[in-house]
């Protein structure tokens, strides 16, 4: 058996100990790369981030590099396990680990924030995250230009909220959130920017949407985390009885599902138009463009139980003058509303989806809101 053949059999059989199966930075599963100077193994993607740390990290692949005999020693000796209860040892609650699903810049700061900066492996250690307030620019498109300009964004604990102001010196903010109306999600495709953060609050029970962007990567990530962790304060005031693992679900959430379809109006002989759609938990919002700050129109998804319904297809004789051909039926106790798909995967994908929500169990506060739906259309 060459050398090679022996490294090779060796890392896989370091592989086979618990917690090396899988990437130690994002979860993905069957990781081909391993960082010989930190001692975990990583999947492609994480790689690329490790390879613009040299300093830190010093990245090989598992089936083409070739590891010396002291390296592979080290990979045995450590590992996944044994390093995350080094550099993870103090991870805040609020603080946003990302799976392979996330955006690049999530991953490179999550890594960074762990091996470059150290900032977890101390219990006790300061986070900046907590500092209780944060003041700074971010890059704001406008709503109605669509152009993004310098704003001051502020974020207050003490206040429970996030103002942004116009100028820098302005005395008066421009708007005022509070911060448990809050979701934050990175929405880098959508934006145009590998930094782009969309913050979406409800005022006046409508939805309203702000997207920004900072050059920095570690700046907006920063502020993602801010936000969670002002947020985890004020549910930790809210329900004092409640677990972290209770609340944190709670802090921000990713869309479970975003793109186009066609839908046509109440009395259903109106054309079908292209609307982009957004699919917040219970909340199916509907958009002219990706980038409005407000929605058109929302559909409230209860359970199952209680008179809502999805299923493929339209009504027998419905009229059909869209282009795209895959109808979606959503039955409310109130009205019916019909979409179509570009295709059959699309409508498969988005079934599936709302078939999940209908048939989730309501919280309390979900039955607030349908009431409120229900008060408002």
């Amino acid at each position: 058996m060459s050398a090679s053949e022996r490294a090779i059999r060796a890392l896989r059989e370091i592989l086979q100990k618990p917690g090396n199966d899988v990437c130690a930075d994002c979860g993905t599963p069957d990781p081909g790369w391993g960082s010989c100077s930190l001692g975990v193994f990583i999947c492609l993607a994480c790689s690329g981030i490790h390879r613009n740390m040299p300093n830190i990290s010093k990245v090989k692949s598992l089936s083409l590099s070739h590891w010396e005999d002291n390296e592979i020693q080290f990979m045995a000796e450590n590992g996944n396990q044994l390093m995350k209860s080094k550099y993870e040892a103090a991870v805040p609650v609020y603080y946003y680990k990302p799976t392979h699903k996330d955006c690049q810049v999530l991953k490179e700061q999550w890594i960074r924030a762990k091996y470059e900066r150290k900032e977890f492996s101390e219990p006790g250690k300061e986070c900046t995250y907590e500092e209780g307030t944060r003041d700074g620019m971010l890059m704001k498109r406008g709503r109605d230009n669509g152009q993004f300009l310098s704003r001051r964004f502020v974020l207050s604990e003490r206040e429970g909220t996030l103002k942004y102001f116009t100028k820098y010196d302005a005395k008066e903010p421009k708007a005022v959130i509070k911060v448990d109306a809050i979701n934050a999600t990175f929405q880098p495709e959508k934006i145009g920017n590998p930094n782009g953060l969309q913050i979406t609050y409800l005022k006046d029970y409508s939805t309203r949407n702000i997207f920004v962007y900072h050059e920095n990567g570690k700046e907006i990530v920063d502020w993602f985390n801010s936000i969670r962790a002002v947020q985890l304060h004020y549910l930790k005031v809210a329900f004092p009885g409640a677990t972290d693992a209770e609340l944190v679900p709670k802090l921000t959430r990713n869309f479970l599902k975003e793109g186009f379809m066609e839908k046509t109006g109440p009395k259903q002989r109106e054309g079908f138009k292209k609307r982009w759609f957004t699919l917040d938990h219970r909340r199916l919002m509907y958009f002219k463009d990706p980038l409005d700050a407000f929605a058109k129109g929302e559909v409230f998804l209860g359970n199952r139980a209680h008179g809502y319904n999805a299923s493929p297809g339209l009504p027998t004789g419905t009229y059909c003058n869209g282009a795209w051909q895959y109808g979606i039926t959503i039955q409310t106790p109130d009205r019916s509303f019909l979409f179509t798909c570009e295709t059959e995967t699309d409508q498969q994908d988005w079934l599936q989806h709302f078939n999940n929500v209908m048939n989730a169990e309501m919280s309390p506060q979900e039955y607030t809101m349908e009431a409120m739906f229900k008060h408002r259309h």
